[in-house]
């Protein structure tokens, strides 16, 4: 079924068509759910939440063209993720990796890519939810520090300086993978 036609039966409540768009996109939502609870069962709940506000909110949909759904569907997932996160204070709690350095070497593209993609969603998923927040925002759902501080009631500077932290540590990270796989 095409995408614009999938979203009118949704916004129409058929329930065929809500079971389609669940099977055709609930991995790729769940998958932004781990990104920023990093718990499976949160990760669950998270993408149960964000269905039913994806099918109660088909009259807030504007179709334009191909991917708006999709990409329609991402943003709502990650507002739950957020507002669970907000809900829950976790973004408030003390983030103590103050060992991570002022300045750090970004790893070359090429080493990067040797590093398997669960293994980079792992180094990803250890960050400290503050950091790992601000990074999927800034990397994943490209926002801009003033959208980021915006989203998380803080200012632009420590959204910045948590950005740095994280890929900081995840330099490191990789650095250590690369040498302990001898690559």
């Amino acid at each position: 079924m095409e995408e614009q036609e999938l979203a009118e039966l949704c916004r129409q409540g058929k329930n065929r068509a809500r079971k389609e768009l669940y099977e055709q996109y609930a991995g790729r939502m769940m998958t932004i759910c781990l990104r920023y609870a990093n718990d499976r069962d949160i990760a669950q709940d998270l993408l149960h939440d964000g269905f039913l506000k994806i099918y109660h909110s088909f009259d807030k949909f504007t179709w334009r063209g191909e991917g708006s759904l999709r990409a329609w569907m991402e943003r709502v997932m990650v507002n739950i993720a957020l507002q669970y996160l907000r809900k829950n204070d976790i973004l408030n709690q003390a983030n103590n990796i103050d060992d991570s350095p002022e300045i750090y070497e970004e790893p070359d593209t090429e080493d990067i890519e040797l590093i398997p993609h669960t293994v980079l969603m792992e180094f990803i998923g250890e960050l400290p939810v503050g950091y790992r927040t601000v990074f999927n925002l800034y990397t994943f759902e490209d926002k801009s520090h003033k959208e980021i501080a915006d989203l998380l009631g803080i200012n632009e500077k420590s959204s910045a300086s948590q950005l740095f932290r994280a890929k900081s540590t995840l330099a490191k990270k990789v650095k250590d993978w690369i040498k302990a796989n001898n690559r």
